[in-house]
Order: C-alpha cells, then structure tokens, then sequence
C-alpha cells in the first residue's frame, strides 16, 4: 500500500508540488473520505483505496509522495444515507472532485450512476449499492506549468468592446482553412485562418458557450442527442475534453491556454460564460456524480421544511447554494482559477439571478456582490449578468451593481417589435438604442453596462428572426413543445425558405436594419456568431441539443453571406472610428440650462423637434436622431477633449416611404449617405441638406455632416478590413434629463420569459 501522509487542508483539489500529490476535500457531514488510484485510464476500478488521514474545518486531507501529473482518481465519501434530512452518501459511487483541474473519460450512463435503487418502489429512499467506478469520470491531477511568453492582455475597455457570442465546435467544424483533425477544437479557435476572420470582422471579444466540463443528459443519449450548448456543468476548473484535439489526461488544458494565448496576441479577448447557478446532478432522481455524494446539504439549495427536495430557480431541478460559505469559496476560487492560471478576460453568468439570492425569499442578496467586488483579481475582468432566474422577483434587468453589466433583454425585445412594425414602440427604442439611461443610470452605471443584442445562443439566428413567425423545434424529440413561444419575429411574408425575389431582398434589408441598430447604438454589442453571414437553424429557435449542421457555422460560399458579411464588417468599422457611437457617458440633451447647443436631438420626418405628443403617438414608426459630435463632453486617457463628426440617423419601421426633411442648420450644410439599408449601393453619396431624403419602407439611413462641397473620404461602401481600434477613453460624468424630447424615454419594466 502506498504511503498517505497528513498533507494540507489548502489548496482544495489535488495539488502537484514536484515530489507528491496533495489530496483536500470539503465535506461538512462526512464520516469518512477515501482518495481511490487508478493506474490504467481503461481500468474498471481502482488500484488502491485510501482514506484520508486528516480532518481540518471539515476539509479532508492528505499527502501521497511520489504521485504526480497524470494520475487518475476519484473520491469515495462516507456518512448518512438519510435523504429525508438532506444526507445522500453513498461510498458506493465513484466522485468527481470538484477542484479537479481536468477529467478523462466519457460518462456511460449506467443505473449504477444513481445513488437510490432504480426501479424501488421508494424511489430515492432505497439505496443503491451497485458500484459506479466502471460508468464515470476520472478526476487527473495536471502539471499547471505553461510558458505564456510574457503574453499581453488586451484590455479592451467594456465601452470599446464589441462582443462575439461562439460555441468553440460549432464555429469551427466546417471552417474550410482549418485542418480537419482540428476542427471543432480549442486547438481551432485558435489557428491563424480563424483569427484572421475574427480580425477582419472587427470584434475584440468572443465569448464561448460554457467550455467547464460538462455532461450529456441521460434522456437526450436515449434520444440520440447530446447537450451541445452545454449548460449541465459539473468541473468549474476543468476545460471540456471534448473540445480538445488531443487525447490524453489534462491534455486540453494546455490547448485550452494556447488558444487564449494566440488569441490575444490578436488583440482579442476571452470571455467564458459559465453555469455557476445548478449543476447536472438534477433533482432527488438525478445521479449521484459529484456533490451530492460529497455533501448534500452543503452544496444544494434544500427545501426548508422537507430537505429531501430541491429549491429550483433554474429549471434544472436544483439550485446551487451560494450562500453556504464553502460554495461561495468553490465560486471563488474557480474564477480566480480562470483568470489567473486560464488568464480569461471575463465572465458572462448564465441566470445571474440565482447566485444572488439569500438564504429564505426576501432576503438581502447574498455575499455574492461583495465577494466579487472586493476581490483584487475579479474587480479589474469583465462581469456580465444574465439578469434573470425562474425564482420570484426573477427579473432584475437594470438591479445589478456597479461594475457589473447586463444582457439587456429589454433592448432585445423592443428592437425586435420595432422593426416588426410594432404599434407604440418608438418612444423605448429610443431609450434602448441611447444606451438605456432609465435601467442603468441609477445606481452609477454607464451606456456600456447595457449588453445589447437583437439574437443570443438561445432563440432564432438572424436570419430565422426574419424567415419564420413560430418556432419548429421538432428535431429535439419533445414535438416542438420546448422552446420560447414568445420570438417577436416575423417571416416577410412566407414561412421559411423561399425562392421569392421581393421576399429575399426584404429579409437581407430587415436583417441589416437589426445589425446597423445594433451597432450603432449606445452600449457594448454582442453578435451572435454567423449572424453577419446569414447563419440558419432551420426555425428552430432551441438547439441546445443539436450537435450537428443545424448549428455549426456554414461558412459554404454564397452571394447573400458574402453580403451580409460586408455591411457588418463595414458597420463594425464605422462603430470603432467614431467615438460619439460608443460613449462612456450618456447624452445630456441640452448642454446648459438655456443653451442652444445640444448633443442629441429627435427630429419627426416635417424636420421638427420632437415633442411628447408625438413620442405618446402609438404609430410613430419614423423619425431621425442627430448626434453632435462636435459638442461632446468626453476626454481621453490625457483628458484631451473628445469630439466626432455630426450624424443624422433615420428610422423608417413603417410600410411607405416617407418624405424626410433634413436639417439646415448651421450652415446650410451637405450631407454625406454613408449607410442606406434599403439602397446599399448609395452609400458614399451625397444630398444638399435643402432637398428631402426620401426614407424607403423598412429602412435606416446614417448620414453625415459635410460642411465643405469637397467630396470626403468614404465611411463604410469601401470598407475591407478592420479600422484601428481607439485609444481607451477618460471618464466625464454627465447627467441626462429624462423628458422634454431631447432624451431618450423611460417604459416601464416586463418580465423576461423562460
């Protein structure tokens, strides 16, 4: 037998120091812990079984000399089988730890996974006593040396951000350039072809659909499915194998640091989004893969008076308990994992909601907030709430606190319904795209706190959004039941695909109305990959099972991709050259209490300013936004003074064209087409601002101020690669009136569905 010594409480985990391996567990209920070896990755079961020795504030401890990087284990806990208390040990069942740093193997689902006898008439109250060994995961201690050569961090400041939303495979298994061995791989992500596409498209964050190790469910393998979205996570400091392009134990760590690496050396930013609200054990019926077998109580939100079940604000079936000190410190410690070992620039939360709820309904929040904003590693990355849970009071978009921003679903919402052609939307389109002073400017936030987003992972793509009026989600085997009923779409005419020119050409321009709405208003952006090439699923709006064509980027030639591809590229472009379309402050309106200046003006198509009655008006579907950029109060990273052009920005929701009269003020000035959606190809053109513009149905316009009858360089038509990014700006704290016409409106709130 080999050797065990007391070894340490800290660090959690299984901790490699050079000569041995030290082993700490968590378990508050426990009565015993053995650390099981595996010395051969195909081996059943294991080779030794040893208890743990020590017991410091519940942390189960100790030392094995001479293990190291590679090995294989696994953890068996001791202690009450008693779920009607909320105790389900089972020493029967082979552990995940859950400070492991990677895991080998694929999980075979097996009812000796279950810790309750399967088929019992008491259901969860009988134990099982079939061992799980042969069915589950291996926990793998790793080497954590990796030479990042000095790598630099880009640093994007959130208001210079535009965010890339990808799934690592899905974006990368049918890329062309790419090696076919490497295809949908971390290993992908990170190759130069890739790379090279992410730079010329201008975004300088991708964010990845959840990459910590995670499982399929049991009824999607019986379907022939798998989780591909990946939102059951079990190892929130391992990376999944799955996305790894080679085999072997805690070998997709390595990989996983050098696509960050290559990545950054391109100037692009990482950001992760992770799962911290439920795990994939379940309800009282789910497996016993991880936690539950490590301590119940502990780890799960129990109900109070009956702890053989589960609170679920998630929809799960469980809910993570982030109030209990020791998850905290698991949450903790994986992020700062992440940051300071992964070296990721950022996290998206997914139902951000759940981890801070306290102990009982109505509580204060829990020490969630704290934790993260005290923290000298976590205060200085990017923090992105999913502002929502299934729980009571679920919906907190706009209640989040400084640093934290928002996937601002009510801009999704309200820019979907506008450009549908919506009745009474015009007046919270305008608070949306100025960066939705009325969520955020309460509590001290800023225009960039709102993550904008007109398509997400989760509902239609782009082009679905403007090709089908419902879902068709029958390829997930649940008869087109799942999946949001509530999309705001609308399919031009005829349901999906369509050979109808007229038809075609409508959806191109509603979908470049949504992608120049996007990136030209006040906020950071998120694109949901393939989007710019016109990516679909098919109509389904849910394919969070679909690991296959319906979901991987199609990046196959095609005129109408090539297209869509373009005018994003040359939208992007125009975001980054020109500060006034990413301000860190919100617009003020008037610049003094009786000036005549302003930095943002509503115009009605008579060239009037636009006045309450009007924005009340449920069919005002037109009207023009004019942004001074010469008057900005913003300052540099010098405090330099920051000023821009003067853009004239024309919505047409409606179905006619409409007559619009440009301004003539202040010296009867030229106007400059740099973006027509209706007419692309007058873009760089030029209009006498004493004629009309006529507006086309379904249509933006984005003109600029040309005080000279020089023709001036174009903006956008000509763009083919990727303007320089800014330099970071300085801070000027503005405050914004909130009617009179010159700001954007307040509405009140709604709740998110699903």
């Amino acid at each position: 037998m080999s050797a065990i010594w007391p070894g340490k409480p800290y660090p959690l985990g299984a901790t490699w120091d050079g000569q041995g391996v030290n082993f700490a567990l968590f378990s508050a209920h426990a009565t015993r812990v053995e650390v099981c070896l595996f010395d051969d990755p195909n081996a059943q079961r294991e080779t030794e079984r040893l208890a743990l020795p020590e017991r410091s504030e519940d942390v189960w401890h100790g030392y094995m000399p001479g293990l190291g990087p590679g090995q294989l284990y696994g953890y068996r806990v001791y202690g009450p089988y008693n779920p009607s208390h909320g105790h389900r040990f089972n020493p029967h069942k082979l552990l995940m730890d859950p400070y492991a740093r990677a895991f080998h193997g694929r999980l075979r689902w097996d009812n000796a996974l279950y810790g309750y006898r399967i088929g019992s008439p008491y259901t969860d109250l009988t134990i099982g006593k079939r061992d799980s060994a042969p069915y589950t995961l291996r926990s793998v201690v790793i080497d954590p040396h990796f030479d990042w050569d000095n790598e630099p961090r880009p640093n994007t400041p959130l208001h210079e951000s535009i965010i890339y939303e990808l799934h690592v495979k899905g974006f990368t298994r049918c890329h062309p350039d790419v090696p076919p061995e490497l295809q949908g791989t971390y290993a992908a992500l990170g190759a130069e072809p890739v790379i090279a596409y992410l730079q010329q498209l201008g975004v300088t964050a991708v964010e990845l659909l959840p990459v910590h190790h995670f499982i399929d469910d049991q009824h999607l393998i019986d379907k022939g499915l798998v989780n591909y979205w990946g939102y059951q996570s079990l190892g929130y400091f391992a990376p999944d194998p799955r996305y790894a392009s080679v085999n072997g134990p805690g070998a997709q760590v390595n990989e996983f640091k050098q696509m960050v690496k290559n990545l950054h050396a391109a100037g692009i930013e990482v950001i992760l989004d992770v799962v911290y609200n439920h795990t994939a054990e379940g309800n009282q019926l789910g497996p016993t893969l991880c936690f539950r077998g490590i301590d119940n109580a502990a780890y799960y939100r129990l109900v109070s008076d009956n702890p053989r079940y589960y609170l679920d604000y998630t929809g799960t079936g469980n809910s993570l308990n982030t109030p209990y000190p020791r998850v905290l410190q698991l949450v903790m410690d994986s992020l700062r994992y992440w940051v300071q070992e992964m070296h990721v620039d950022g996290f998206r939360f997914d139902l951000a909601r759940t981890l801070v709820r306290g102990v009982y309904e109505g509580d204060r929040p829990s020490a969630f907030f704290d934790m993260i904003k005290q923290d000298p590693v976590l205060c200085e990355v990017k923090l992105i709430a999913e502002p929502w849970d299934l729980g009571p009071d679920g919906y907190w978009v706009g209640r989040f606190p400084a640093p934290w921003a928002e996937w601002n679903g009510r801009y999704r919402d309200n820019v979907r319904k506008f450009w549908k052609g919506d009745a009474g939307q015009a007046a919270e389109f305008a608070s949306r795209i100025m960066g939705s002073m009325d969520l955020y400017r309460h509590n001290g936030r800023r225009p960039y706190h709102s993550i904008n987003f007109v398509t997400a992972h989760d509902g239609f793509t782009l082009r679905d959004l403007v090709s089908y009026n419902t879902k068709h989600n029958e390829a997930n085997g649940e008869d087109n039941r799942d999946g949001d009923e509530h999309n705001n779409s609308w399919n031009c005419g005829v349901e999906g695909p369509t050979d109808d020119p007229a038809i075609r050409e409508l959806r191109l321009r509603q979908m470049r109305n949504f992608l120049a709405t996007l990136l030209l208003s006040q906020g950071t952006p998120m694109l949901l990959a393939g989007d710019e090439r016109g990516r679909t699923q098919q109509g389904n709006n849910n394919a969070y099972c679909q690991d296959n064509s319906l979901s991987w980027v199609d990046w196959s030639p095609d005129p109408e991709a090539e297209h869509l591809l373009a005018f994003t590229r040359s939208m992007i472009a125009l975001r980054r050259r020109h500060p006034l379309l990413r301000r860190r402050n919100f617009f003020q309106g008037p610049l003094a209490p009786v000036g005549v200046e302003y930095d943002v003006e509503w115009l009605s198509p008579d060239g009037q300013e636009i006045g309450p009655a009007l924005w009340n008006n449920p069919e005002l579907r037109c009207f023009g936004l004019l942004l001074n950029g010469r008057v900005m109060r913003e300052q540099d990273e010098r405090g330099q003074p920051i000023h821009d052009e003067v853009f004239l920005i024309l919505f047409n929701a409606g179905h006619e064209p409409i007559a619009f009269i440009l301004p003539d003020w202040p010296d009867d000035p030229l106007w400059e087409v740099l973006v027509d959606t209706a007419e692309p190809k007058v873009n760089g053109g030029r209009v006498p601002s004493s004629e009309i513009y006529q507006i086309q149905p379904r249509s933006l316009v984005v003109l600029a101020e040309r005080a000279s009858s020089r023709p001036a360089p174009l903006e956008v038509a000509t763009v083919a690669g990727l303007a320089p990014a800014p330099d970071e700006r300085g801070e000027a704290v503005l405050e914004q009136p909130g009617a009179g016409g010159k700001a954007a409106l307040a509405v009140p709130a709604k709740q998110e569905r699903g």
